[in-house]
């Protein structure tokens, strides 16, 4: 039987047999009531426990179980020989690439929250260089966040960085700019992001000098109301900076801890305000939903969602020519790769080698870290994925539609 040609061959294809029966175990648990509860308890007590049993960096059986299933289906890599060996296998598959992140997080409660303006925590001290800083800092370096609390009491108060995080913070973007890689700042919690949008525009005025692409990228947040109007003022002040800005557009994650306020009424929102971002960046056109006046800016796009209608959209737009921003794609690793494949099958049809199609750069996001590490960041969108059921019902029929494919071309059906 002849092999069917890239133009007509199924998108998840291209995925090892591997990777299709974990992604089918991972989107079977989320999308069951049923087994994701006591799932969720389950990873909730190895991410948090300080018993030893209970811990993967210390429990070696835990640990190849884990870094076997859960940590394989979403994370790079412990080490860099690890992270290279990942990276490799999905440009193999066809990504473009990766975009990497260092497992090291911090999600606030409300008591820490509060405690962050207390005490003597906004003073930079060697032992917080040596705790915090510079541990943080090497490992930025070493993936191309979680830079403690020095750094959260700076973002949260929304002052400038101190002299030690901001010389690491430089070379961070320094090599990021000689590299001629992107540099994703990532949204927080609604009480660190104002502080972080001051750090970012900073170093983006610095670094993204180039009209068609930008280094640096901030993280705006489609669900929150006030993304629209921090968007617009962004924009604004890359035009009189003359800069390019970088907008990573992401639907948001904090639903849980950040107040219930900030936040649109209903999903239907929450789509019509990131469809309508993405369109006006894309397109670079002012629009009821991105108000402005004047030149549109020099603007570089990074389309991070798992929504296929999203993702659809903003493809009907390249392939009809009126995309005038640079665009990249990205999905997590481990999470809608059904939408992830399209994108790459795409990227490689022969309208594509032709140049009569536009590009469909496609990059899939992981975190690196001990296997330890990751459990928090593991945990975290494990929760996401509760909130997103149809989502993940969808991943999961996708999957096994694909094995069922599989196995019906074995037998030469």
């Amino acid at each position: 039987m002849a092999e069917p040609s890239a133009a007509h061959r199924a998108p998840l294809s291209v995925l090892p047999l591997s990777m299709v029966l974990r992604s089918l175990a991972t989107t079977t648990v989320s999308s069951s009531p049923m087994l994701l509860s006591p799932s969720l308890a389950i990873m909730g007590v190895l991410a948090h426990s300080t018993n030893p049993l209970l811990n993967p960096d210390r429990n070696p059986i835990l640990r190849w179980f884990l870094k076997n299933t859960f940590y394989a289906q979403f994370c790079a890599g412990e080490n860099a020989a690890e992270v290279r060996q990942t990276i490799a296998r999905l440009k193999g598959i066809g990504f473009t690439g990766v975009l990497l992140g260092y497992a090291k997080e911090v999600v606030l409660s409300d008591k820490q929250a509060e405690n962050l303006a207390s005490g003597k925590l906004g003073e930079e001290t060697e032992e917080l260089i040596k705790a915090e800083i510079a541990p943080w800092a090497e490992g930025t370096l070493e993936t191309f966040t979680g830079a403690g609390s020095l750094a959260l009491y700076r973002l949260q108060q929304r002052l400038p960085a101190t002299p030690y995080l901001a010389k690491s913070i430089d070379t961070i973007c320094s090599l990021a700019h000689e590299r001629g890689v992107r540099l994703l700042f990532d949204a927080e919690q609604d009480i660190l992001q104002d502080g972080i949008d001051d750090w970012t525009m900073h170093y983006a005025e610095k670094y993204n000098k180039d009209p068609d692409h930008a280094i640096i990228h901030g993280t705006y947040q489609a669900y929150k109301k006030c993304v629209p109007q921090v968007l617009a003022e962004h924009l604004v002040a890359a035009r009189q900076g003359n800069f390019t800005l970088g907008v990573k557009l992401v639907r948001g994650a904090y639903l849980g801890s950040d107040p219930r306020n900030c936040f649109w009424d209903t999903k239907e929102q929450t789509d019509e305000c990131y469809n309508s971002l993405a369109s006006a960046v894309l397109t670079q056109q002012w629009s009821p939903m991105l108000p402005g006046e004047g030149e549109f800016p020099h603007a570089s796009l990074v389309l991070a969602t798992h929504n296929a209608e999203s993702v659809r959209r903003a493809r009907a737009i390249c392939d009809a020519g009126a995309a005038k921003s640079e665009i990249a794609f990205a999905q997590l690793q481990g999470m809608a790769d059904e939408v992830s494949c399209e994108l790459v099958e795409a990227s490689h049809s022969p309208e594509r080698e032709a140049g009569t199609s536009a590009a469909m750069p496609t990059y899939k996001y992981l975190v690196w870290g001990t296997t330890g590490e990751c459990m928090k960041y593991l945990l975290r969108r494990a929760h996401e994925n509760k909130d997103a059921v149809q989502r993940t019902r969808s991943g999961r029929d996708a999957m096994w539609a694909e094995l069922v494919r599989r196995c019906k071309a074995a037998v030469g059906l």
